[in-house]
């Protein structure tokens, strides 16, 4: 039996799944520990391989190493957190260069730097591909944790800049079609908006498997329904221009493209007003009873909402 016959990347991880031992474990974007009596301490960990969450044939060495770290930012921000320390491990190709290394590690540590993170360890070892994976420390105030998991009926549900980005620059540089492409090669988290987001918000998540899986992890985790309609989903000019040269539909890259790093949060209507960011930020949807599942609304037609980036289906 293969693990996209179980459901994929998310039923493995249930199904694996032991809980306890921290105030928050597996199911959010991070774990949440025990630290002193006004903070909690945060935990996360990604990983990078080639070929999938970056191509050596266009993405620089600099700019692999900003994105690994940009990655795992991400998840102590949708926290309400702030990031501390982080450990790098990495596989390496046998001839991987000096050279490489150095630029990587520019990108590593402009990114590092630019969020207040100081690297203190980490392996090193050698495999076929290059694998880069980050475990990331971090800290919250016990009133500014978000968690995926406090979506309340009739919160509104609002995203930070716009989606569909990453997925849209990807598919350029797959086709070799000239275009934008920045956002997937340089992806930048939402830090400073995620501090203020959760002063306000009931639930947060970053987005980094795409809209549908997002709010779903949102529904599930808090025990709610949702819709999101389609039409209200922020897309960039580019994200549409770019769709528009490769003949695909810009929604579905926002809905399961994944890895733009944006924000996604539920708050009540009346404080939305108390949100000051220097971004936009789009209702695209409202939290919803349980037994009205998760659907989305297109055309004035509903169905349920599915998709999402899964590494196993």
């Amino acid at each position: 039996m293969n693990i996209k016959d179980i459901g994929g990347e998310f039923a493995l991880i249930d199904r694996v799944t032991r809980r306890g031992g921290a105030i928050v474990g597996i199911g959010d974007d991070a774990a949440v520990l025990k630290y002193t009596d006004k903070r909690y301490q945060l935990l996360t960990t990604d990983m990078l391989c080639e070929g999938d969450h970056f191509n050596l044939q266009w993405s620089t060495p600099k700019q692999v190493g900003m994105k690994s770290m940009e990655v795992n930012v991400s998840d102590i921000a949708a926290m309400g957190g702030l990031p501390t320390y982080a450990a790098i491990s990495l596989s390496l190709r046998p001839d991987t260069s000096v050279e490489f290394m150095d630029a990587f590690y520019e990108g590593l540590y402009e990114s590092a730097d630019r969020h207040g993170v100081k690297i203190v360890g980490g392996d090193t070892t050698h495999a076929s591909i290059m694998v880069v994976n980050v475990a990331l420390m971090g800290v919250v105030e016990k009133e500014r944790l978000s968690l995926r998991s406090h979506a309340k009926r009739g919160d509104l549900i609002c995203v930070t800049g716009d989606l569909g980005k990453s997925m849209a620059g990807l598919e350029l540089l797959k086709a070799g079609v000239p275009g934008d492409t920045k956002a997937h090669l340089e992806p930048k988290c939402r830090l400073k908006e995620a501090r203020i987001i959760g002063k306000h918000c009931n639930a947060m998540i970053d987005v980094s498997d795409g809209l549908a899986s997002e709010v779903n992890h949102i529904c599930k985790e808090s025990g709610v329904g949702g819709i999101v309609f389609r039409k209200m989903i922020p897309l960039s000019k580019s994200t549409v221009e770019s769709a528009i040269k490769l003949c695909k539909d810009p929604y579905n890259y926002a809905l399961n493209g994944g890895e733009d790093y944006e924000l996604i949060f539920t708050i009540p209507e009346k404080d939305l007003k108390k949100v000051k960011v220097n971004c936009p930020i789009t209702v695209v949807g409202e939290i919803l009873a349980d037994k009205e599942g998760v659907k989305i609304e297109s055309g004035g037609s509903k169905t349920a909402l599915k998709g999402g980036y899964d590494h196993f289906a």
